[in-house]
């Protein structure tokens, strides 16, 4: 048996290195050939020459093959041994990680489309985008598991998210001193002036007798709006999660009243469904094209009062419509006095991928336009109706 350290640099490089780190077995050889049941698959390999085997040499018989596979090919292994193998062999870090590069990395569509797989395979958000992306090719069966799934993960974020909301909502910190004296409203940079009489350059203390608290100011009561315009084309299926969940947990919150409202080329109002998530997730249809101006000329429809309304548009700003009127329309709203937030991610990474041309002609009308996550968003609205 190779020690431990030798195994793993086995598992990483293939085994073009056993006859550096001698061979693999018992479990060692599994893991590698569920690794390789799943990294065989990719392109790269075929690209550098490298062959992507069966278990054998080519001869019919068991023996080393050209790739990582181990001696257990794609041909041998089936997607439900695969799971149970993982589950057995890796630790969980490792198992997250693996389920969400076979959804997502390599589409491997029987993750989701497989009732003895979807039964198996533990919920995360990576599984969840996989099913919005798909269930289009699911039966009934299929469907009411893979409905499951989704209500798991949407608890979850739900559960995490509505803490973020209400934090945001609780109240802004304000300059006034207050005697309320907790954790939560120390004023650092106050109390570091009020005492720097106090600091010891021999020990570099500072000695601290006069801690400073900030007050919490109440919220306004006066209704806003918040319209929340979300591209559902595929590759913004995150944000679309993200935005279903964050609009559940603003609903109902005092003085807001939420919308939410996808669009593609055409334009879903998805607002009565915005207590129930999940349900709205069923029916949120990924693809097709994009008009952005379209849906902004939609959420503009529905704004009451310009100077108490937030238009939020969460797109990747690739515009299949026409931009012209996309750049009219928000120059319109901000006129107004309607706050337009243009935002290329809303997620938990908040990683943007966008067009940013297009992005910055309406950062220009006025627009306030990034990426944020959920809780960023609460507090960019909490803290413009608390104004």
């Amino acid at each position: 048996m190779i020690p431990p350290d030798l195994e793993r640099w086995r598992l990483v490089l293939g085994s073009p290195a056993e006859a550096c780190t001698g061979a693999l077995g018992g479990e060692g050889a599994e893991r590698d050939a569920a690794l390789g049941w799943l990294y065989g698959r990719d392109p790269d390999l075929a690209r550098r020459g490298v062959r992507r085997g069966a278990g054998g040499d080519g001869d019919g018989e068991p023996g080393r093959s050209d790739d990582r596979t181990g001696g257990i090919g794609p041909s041998q292994l089936t997607t439900v041994d695969w799971l149970d193998a993982v589950h057995r062999l890796f630790p969980k870090e490792t198992i997250e990680r693996l389920e969400r590069d076979a959804v997502e990395r390599y589409e491997i569509h029987e993750i989701v489309t497989d009732p003895a797989v979807l039964e198996r395979i533990e919920p995360d958000e990576a599984l969840l985008r996989a099913v919005l992306r798909t269930k289009h090719l699911m039966n009934p069966e299929v469907l009411a598991l893979a409905r499951k799934i989704v209500e798991s993960v949407v608890r979850q974020l739900m559960e995490r998210l509505a803490t973020e909301v209400r934090q945001a909502f609780h109240g802004t910190r304000s300059r006034r001193p207050s005697r309320v004296k907790n954790s939560r409203n120390f004023d650092f940079h106050g109390t570091v002036r009020a005492n720097l009489a106090h600091y010891r350059p021999d020990e570099r203390r500072l000695y601290i007798e006069n801690p400073r608290f900030v007050s919490r100011t109440r919220r306004h009561v006066e209704q806003w709006q918040m319209i929340l315009l979300v591209d559902q084309s595929g590759s913004m299926v995150g944000s679309v999660v993200h935005a279903a969940v964050t609009a559940a947990c603003l609903w109902g919150l005092p003085g807001l009243k939420t919308h939410l409202v996808a669009f593609d080329t055409s334009v879903v109002d998805l607002t009565s469904d915005v207590t129930d998530p999940a349900e709205l997730l069923m029916k949120v249809q990924l693809g097709g094209g994009t008009d952005i101006a379209r849906a902004v000329a939609y959420g503009a429809g529905l704004v009451e009062n310009p100077r108490r309304s937030i238009v939020a548009v969460i797109t990747d700003f690739y515009e299949g419509g026409n931009e012209y009127r996309l750049v009219e329309e928000v120059r319109r709203l901000v006129q107004q006095g309607t706050q337009v937030l243009g935002l290329a991610a809303l997620d938990e990474e908040a990683n943007p991928s966008y067009d940013r041309r297009t992005a910055q002609r309406l950062a220009d009308e006025g627009a306030h336009v990034g990426a944020m996550t959920p809780g960023q968003l609460a507090e960019f609205v909490a803290e413009r109706i608390g104004r």
